[in-house]
């Protein structure tokens, strides 16, 4: 019980009182413009029956996206609160499946629908936890204030100084109960920021393994590349040394029987240089090092088809994305000279938002298909192009009609 007492009567003057009182206020300035915005979409929405408001209830949507950060912002520097940012809006291909997508976008919704809420609801904290403390402090200040001469005649005095007992017990229990319907109210804030705007379970568990894929899939393309370096400079140079020793000892034997087993052993050794070359070669090809444009070129200058190249990245792309679109981009332009009877094709490499996304069009027979071995691709490896992709929580199209022209594009994760 003395607990408890403590408890409520130190809440007025305790640190989470003010600051949750301070996020109230704050959280005000922020809630009004995005108030505005989801007034903005009701009425879109309406106007949308007759397609008026299409256009603005779609903008609305893509601005709505951003107030989940928004609303972070004071909730983070004021109470410590934090969510994790919305995954980035699906990309439909077209204007109508991108008008479905955005339409279609529960995030915005959410959004909108706590933007709603948030300015009523933090305005009533802001304004009725003012209210009890400015008027509860005055009131509890009422028998002093009678010893104030000039404030004495009027009501203060009217029942003498016990009557001012009356006033300060109304303004002790206001004050008390400020901080409790401020905790109650950004209480109820904090329930909708996780119903509304902070991901489910399943969105968290998702999140969880998707950071996780992305932490493995560094990991396997760091030890893939120190496998490479390993066996570029430990195995490699071995067996050229080994190359070297054979031919020493090919010049000194005069016996041909052992000399012949001695040019055998040779040419086992470049055999085997080879085979290790190319196998150094698909773990990470050396071309990488220089950046994935540069490695493109060195692709495009070796195609038996003319390949034009373009390549706008602000910033370069993990090693695993580099790596895949590197690799895809082999796979596509052998199979555009080995089955597209194509003249020509085109590589396009951008960044698309938080992705990268890597086109290859050519002027072929069309026709491909993961499971068919026609134009820009034979059917396995169209098929293992697409495991590739989703495994790095990408996808990959293909709009190969019988004719032509063929164009492939696969969008990556760039982290």
């Amino acid at each position: 019980m003395r607990s408890l007492l403590r408890r409520v009567l130190r809440a007025p003057v305790t640190a989470r009182t003010w600051c949750e009182y301070g996020y109230a206020l704050v959280a005000v300035v922020f809630a009004a413009p995005a108030f505005v915005l989801a007034l903005l979409a009701a009425v879109a929405s309406v106007a949308t029956l007759v397609m008026v408001g299409l256009p603005v209830l779609i903008g609305v949507l893509l601005v709505a996206r951003g107030t989940v950060r928004w609303f972070r912002l004071p909730a983070r520097w004021i109470l410590g609160w934090d969510w994790p940012a919305p995954p980035p809006l699906p990309r439909g291909r077209g204007p109508a499946r991108f008008v479905v997508t955005v339409l279609a976008d529960t995030v915005a919704w959410r959004a909108l629908l706590y933007a709603f809420v948030k300015l009523p609801l933090n305005a009533a904290a802001a304004y009725l936890g003012g209210v009890l403390l400015v008027v509860g402090t005055l009131f509890l200040t009422y028998p002093l204030w009678w010893f104030v001469e000039p404030l004495r005649p009027g009501l203060l005095d009217a029942t003498g100084w016990s009557g001012t007992l009356v006033p300060a017990i109304e303004g002790a229990i206001a004050v008390l109960v400020f901080p409790w319907l401020v905790r109650a109210l950004v209480g109820l804030d904090r329930l909708l920021v996780r119903a509304l705007l902070a991901p489910t379970g399943d969105r968290e568990r998702i999140a969880a393994l998707e950071s996780s894929r992305s932490v493995l899939t560094a990991d396997a393309a760091g030890t893939l590349r120190r496998v490479e370096r390993d066996l570029h400079d430990g195995t490699q140079a071995r067996l050229v040394s080994l190359g070297v020793t054979l031919s020493r000892i090919a010049r000194r034997v005069d016996d041909p029987t052992l000399a012949d087993l001695v040019v055998s052993a040779q040419a086992t050794v470049s055999d085997a240089l080879a085979e290790l070359r190319e196998i150094v070669r698909r773990i990470h090809p050396p071309a990488l090092d220089a950046g994935l444009a540069t490695a493109l070129e060195t692709l495009a200058a070796r195609s038996a088809v003319p390949v034009s190249l373009s390549v706008s990245l602000p910033e370069p792309p993990s090693d695993a994305t580099a790596t895949a679109v590197y690799f895809a981009t082999a796979e596509l332009l052998t199979n555009v000279a080995r089955h597209a009877s194509a003249t020509r094709a085109r590589v396009e490499v951008c960044a698309d938002g938080g992705r990268l996304r890597l086109v290859v069009r050519d002027d072929g027979r069309g026709g491909a298909a993961p499971g068919r071995g026609a134009g820009s691709g034979s059917g396995s490896g169209l098929a293992g192009l697409v495991r590739r992709a989703r495994a790095l929580d990408g996808s990959m199209a293909i709009d190969s009609p019988v004719g032509g022209p063929t164009v492939v594009t696969m969008t990556l994760r760039k982290d």
